[in-house]
């Protein structure tokens, strides 16, 4: 049957069911015309599935911004590629990603998430992974739509923003990707735009985006983000997630029924629906699978070709085999292979820089030298435990095993238990300590929390958030810490009781929960002097030091913006002594966004690495072997001092969050300002050296212009490049713009001594301005072709 012979055959009660959660992470089926329950599920590095549970394992690939990084749209649909296989191994229809949002500011706390400071780039780049994952027969859902570029107060805070700052920034890369992608999603953000909630957006929903984009896929409801039944319907909403309780489904058969919604939109709402379930497969037969992906080996080929070398002094990479290798940091050993919130996995293997340094070098000594965590980590080593979820009056519901002293149940719960019958959950077992002094134990969660340590109550008491805000509360780590003295050798018991305050459970209601507490541990410390002395040491007697610096989830995370772009603890001054101690010093700093490096000047090497994926370590060993090119070019500008980046405010005032710098972030702030980052947007070296020989511009039809560029790897080694095209003019009579912007680029390689020729189309939409409608500004332009925004290398002229 067709799309509308199914529809014609649904009441309205079943229609309207059909629009709204079942649960956390599926739609309902619907019996009488076939259709499975849809089933969707986080993303972007990869696919959890319906489980939050490190016992359900997902391929983790490199951060958002690492796939930027590569300037590479192709290897972005291979990434997608490599999820859809993943999605419909765990029977995911729909993959709610990629996050286009832009970094308008450094401090942005999701910024690891989303892909560039730039729209071109970042569209381009999900363009990418959209037809990878869609090729693959799963849905994605371009999130989120549209200015939910920070995260405080986002489940309320409204942008105020212009038209042509929304047109030519915000909306430009959803735009290009639903004109060359043809995405099956889009999801609408928390936040309102201008005065209303993008869930009852009728002006960007359906007047742009469906009306002027042609988009004719479904919109789906951030979590938690539908508000009100009339207004999201009206306005463009077609899926209010979660469920059971939403303002679909009942809500919205009754406001049809009263009048105030007409089941011609209704009817549109659940059409969109259908060709989704279609499309992924829940409505007959699955699409065909192509071909099988090896989804570890691609996330190692894009952590390599994302990792952005800033600095390589003396030509200390690649490395000719040492004699021998320190390696430092708490991060060296102990990898961030992916930011925080939503977007966590939980990978089945993972290869740390100090595992993949140890599998390529011979001698390779370690030393933690700082720790940069401010909070205890979950209680792991010399622990035996297992965890209960207890009901109202205490009896056992369900017992299971535990590997370290952590929870995080999301969404719904484990083991087939209900909310509303859950009374408490503990993590229970032994501890056989191996040192006798003072432990510190900490515990996290938000909640009622009891900690006994060998029959003695050591904490008893509430744990919640000072204003209220429960769901970004759950984000941050919130750590309470008592102290015990244990005994080396003699075990104790160790016990962990925690409840959901009332106000968790009233979030969402349903079956909805945000479970997350942990048991943390600490052996009597080494003091925090002696650690970075050990490491000063070893640096020492060395041949080659590797310093691997990182952020943390305390300070980069869904959830919260950043405060600082310091390197949490005492990593900078760790790094100082180690390169006092060995001139050959190696850093990589291991973050999803920008970080200040007063050292950076000081070591021999910078190498940015992301968060890196489970393969990352392996990575970073191909790169510093010389077994793979650092192929990384920065997608967004690193500021020396956070006090110098133009765009810092992501504060609201009074709910209010004014875009007053307009279409100025990014390079076109910082050239604005004339202030000079510490590396501009698109630098990053390799290890060839290339010539760039000749540039032709010429106009064509469709298109601007097309530029081809020659160019010869002038080396002594097989490289890549990323040629950068910008656009540039004196002509100041029409609306501001930047001394120059970003108008295409494309991917050469090369070997030694060869020449290539790279043809890059630049689109009309790289000359035009948005003044009540899209006009291209004709006159006299600057066609200007480097490797970063400061590295010009080629120009030409072009008349429009």
């Amino acid at each position: 049957m067709t799309i509308d012979e199914l529809l014609a055959n649904l009441d309205l009660d079943a229609k309207t069911r059909l629009l709204a959660g079942q649960d956390v992470w599926t739609l309902p089926a619907l019996e009488e015309i076939g259709l499975a329950s849809l089933v969707m599920s986080d993303g972007p590095v990869g696919v959890r599935g319906t489980r939050w549970s490190a016992d359900d394992p997902s391929l983790v690939l490199p951060s958002p911004t690492a796939l930027a990084a590569t300037w590479d749209p192709s290897l972005a649909r291979r990434a997608g590629l490599a999820l859809a296989q993943e999605a419909r191994r765990k029977g995911v229809h729909v993959l709610l990603a990629p996050t286009v949002n832009l970094h308008r500011s450094p401090l942005g706390g999701r910024h690891f998430e989303c892909y560039s400071e730039d729209p071109l780039l970042t569209g381009s780049i999900g363009a990418g992974y959209v037809s990878g994952v869609q090729d693959g027969g799963v849905a994605t859902t371009v999130k989120h739509f549209v200015a939910n570029d920070a995260e405080t107060e986002r489940f309320t805070v409204d942008v105020r923003a212009d038209e042509r700052t929304l047109r030519e920034l915000y909306l430009a890369p959803f735009e290009q990707i639903v004109k060359t992608a043809a995405p099956w999603g889009i999801m609408a953000a928390y936040n309102q735009v201008n005065g209303s909630t993008m869930t009852e957006h009728d002006e960007l929903v359906n007047g742009i985006l469906r009306g002027e984009w042609g988009f004719d896929g479904f919109v789906v409801s951030d979590w938690l983000a539908a508000r009100d039944t009339v207004r999201a319907a009206n306005g463009g909403l077609d899926v209010a997630m979660p469920g059971p309780k939403t303002v679909f489904g009942r809500n919205l058969a009754e406001a049809v029924r009263a009048g105030t919604v007409r089941e011609e939109v209704v009817d549109a709402m659940v059409r969109r629906v259908l060709v989704l379930a279609s499309k992924a497969g829940a409505l007959g037969e699955n699409p065909p699978a192509p071909s099988e992906v090896d989804g570890v080996a691609v996330g190692r080929e894009i952590a390599s070709r994302s990792f952005v070398l800033l600095r390589n002094e003396n030509e200390l990479l690649p490395l000719d085999k040492p004699r021998s290798l320190a390696v430092i940091g708490a991060a060296a050993a102990e990898a961030r292979i992916l930011g925080g919130g939503s977007a966590t996995v939980f990978p089945s293997e993972v290869i740390s820089p100090l595992d993949g340094l140890r599998g390529v070098f011979d001698d390779v000594r370690y030393e933690l030298g700082a720790d940069p965590r401010t909070t205890l980590r979950p209680a792991k080593d010399g622990f035996t435990l297992s965890g209960r979820a207890l009901g109202e009056d205490g009896t056992e519901l369900v017992a299971f095993g535990l590997t370290e002293a952590s929870m995080q149940w999301i969404g719904a719960l484990p083991y087939g238990l209900e909310l509303g019958e859950l009374g408490s959950v503990e993590i229970s077992g032994t501890y056989a300590p191996d040192e006798t002094g003072t432990h510190e134990f900490g515990v996290t969660g938000i909640g009622h929390l009891t900690l006994t340590v060998g029959g003695e109550t050591l904490f008893d008491g509430p744990n919640l958030p000072s204003d209220g805000s429960f769901m970004d509360a759950v984000m941050r780590v919130t750590e309470l810490r008592v102290e015990a003295e244990l005994t080396a050798g003699v075990p104790v018991d160790v016990r962990l009781t925690y409840s959901l305050p009332d106000e968790m459970r009233a979030v969402g209601a349903g079956n909805f929960t945000w479970l997350s507490f942990s048991l943390r541990h600490s052996s009597p410390a080494v003091d925090a002097d002696e650690l970075i002395a050990r490491a000063v040491a070893l640096a020492a007697e060395t041949e080659v030091a590797v310093v691997v610096v990182a952020t943390t989830d305390e300070v980069e995370s869904e959830g919260f913006d950043r405060t600082s772009l310091a390197l949490p603890g005492r990593q900078d001054e760790l790094v100082a002594r180690v390169a006092e101690a060995n001139p050959r010093t190696i850093v990589v700093v291991n973050s999803g966004s920008p970080v200040e490096m007063p050292w950076a000047a000081d070591v021999d090497v910078v190498l940015l690495t992301w968060f890196p994926g489970q393969s990352g370590g392996a990575a970073l060993a191909d790169v510093l072997s010389g077994a793979a090119e650092p192929g990384g070019r920065l997608p967004t500008t690193w500021p020396a001092r956070m006090a110098d980046a133009p765009v810092l405010d992501v504060t609201p005032v009074d709910g209010v969050l004014r875009y007053a710098e307009g279409v100025f972030i990014g390079y076109r702030a910082w050239e604005g300002a004339g202030a000079t980052p510490a590396y501009w947007f698109g630098h990053g070296l390799g290890y060839t050296d290339w010539a760039y020989e000749s540039v032709t511009v010429g106009r064509a039809d469709g298109e601007l212009a097309r530029v081809r560029v020659r160019l010869r790897n002038s080396g002594s080694r097989a490289g890549r490049e990323v040629v950068q095209v910008y656009l540039s003019t004196e002509d100041t009579s029409g609306p501001p713009r930047p001394k120059r912007w970003l108008a295409g680029f494309a991917v050469a390689e090369a070997s030694p001594g060869d020449g290539v020729e790279v043809d890059i189309a630049i689109p009309e939409r790289a000359a035009s301005v948005w003044d009540s409608g899209w006009r291209v500004v004709t006159g006299e332009y600057r066609v200007e072709i480097g490797r970063s925004y400061a590295d010009i290398r080629l120009a030409g002229d072009l008349t429009v």
